[in-house]
């Protein structure tokens, strides 16, 4: 199979026409050949003129549409093709080389692995079309359409991944519009599918006193990442880059980073006694303060690690304890979550948490683990 991306298509071909001529037989109409780049072949257009009555006007008419039309078509116009001007024309495939570019030059690594993981998909889904669309004026409502049933169904995926898509193809187009490729969006006519609850779930208590003992024993340098995401609720790849300099004994707390954070700003969130007293006993602070809390076996290290190595080493974990999938390491941030916010309030959880709105938090809590406000079971009210 072809890939798209490396597809050419001569620019030159987009102006192949015939001259246009008038037709006297038992209809006048003046007709031409041009190129339809969505077909990849030539296509006739008529202009019918027997709605003119008199012959002599018909004839005057017909004379005006072929001069028109041959300028129009000797300046690279057809009438398959509405866009604002010629940059419509550029085949798809050096857009999206473009696009593959810029998303090369982004600053965080997880969006560029994603945004790159997308725009190979997007390929293969045009690689797969009997007629794959060629330029970029293309991209439209209908394009995106299908390629989201296609993640939806020829791929299996389910809604949350296809709704991610769309978004994808949203910012696919955004790059477009600011380079004059396209005039509108054409995700935005789209709508999000209903997403069935998260499978994720997270930890039971006695599920969280198990793990704790049998990593102290084991492992007790990926005890301190568990701790880490259960405690702080720093995300995995945020936690790959927290430096021990990041971490203040005194004020136990750790300090995130604007160029670390997800949402590009600093932070500061408590760090836990367990914590504390993990990491000394595990010599973190016999490293120099530039290390990386984490790196590539878990201990601190110059060279940051991938994020994976948090997966890695619980899917290895959840085959020992014979946990089911729906248990992941970010299920120790949603256990976390549920246990702060029911012993010292969603607020605490919220700031913790690093979000915005008491709305995100809740997310991150089962309609069972949601706390109650002690002051509704007592207050006198009138009924």
């Amino acid at each position: 199979m072809c890939h798209y991306g490396k597809k050419r298509t001569p620019r030159g071909i987009i102006l192949q026409f015939t001259y246009p001529r008038l037709h006297t037989k038992k209809s006048w109409y003046v007709d031409f050949m041009s190129f339809d780049p969505g077909t990849g072949s030539m296509r006739r257009k008529k202009y019918m003129l027997d709605g003119i009555p008199k012959i002599t006007d018909r004839r005057k008419r017909a004379a005006e549409l072929i001069e028109a039309l041959t300028k129009r078509l000797r300046a690279g116009w057809s009438p398959w093709v509405n866009v604002d001007d010629n940059r419509g024309y550029t085949p798809l495939a050096d857009a999206l080389e473009r696009y593959e570019a810029h998303v090369e030059r982004m600053d965080k690594y997880k969006t560029r692995k994603s945004y790159s993981s997308r725009l190979s998909v997007f390929r293969e889904f045009l690689d797969s079309r009997i007629l794959p669309p060629k330029y970029v004026y293309q991209y439209d409502a209908a394009l995106v359409s299908d390629f989201l049933d296609w993640i939806l169904l020829d791929r299996e995926c389910g809604a949350r991944t296809r709704n991610n898509y769309r978004c994808w193809c949203s910012s696919l187009a955004v790059f477009f519009i600011e380079r004059r490729y396209i005039t509108e969006n054409p995700a935005e006519r789209i709508k999000p599918l209903t997403q069935a609850p998260k499978k994720r779930q997270p930890l039971t208590e006695s599920m969280l006193r198990r793990l704790s003992s049998y990593l102290a024993e084991r492992d007790p340098r990926f005890l301190l990442a568990c701790r880490m995401e259960y405690y702080t609720f720093i995300r995995p790849a945020e936690l790959t880059q927290i430096r021990i300099n990041d971490i203040s004994v005194k004020e136990q707390s750790v300090f995130i980073p604007a160029e670390v954070s997800k949402n590009r700003r600093d932070g500061k969130v408590g760090l836990n006694d367990e914590i504390l007293k993990l990491m000394i006993d595990t010599g973190v602070f016999n490293h120099p303060g530039e290390f990386y809390i984490f790196g590539k076996n878990m201990a601190p290290a110059r060279e940051r690690a991938s994020s994976e190595i948090f997966r890695r080493k619980w899917n290895k974990l959840r085959a020992a304890l014979r946990w089911g999938k729906e248990f992941q390491f970010y299920s120790l941030k949603d256990s976390g979550l549920r246990d702060l916010a029911n012993s010292e309030g969603i607020v605490i959880a919220r700031d913790q948490a690093r979000h915005t709105d008491v709305s995100t938090t809740n997310k991150y809590l089962q309609g069972r683990d949601l706390p109650v406000h002690e002051e509704t079971k007592h207050f006198n009210g009138l009924l």
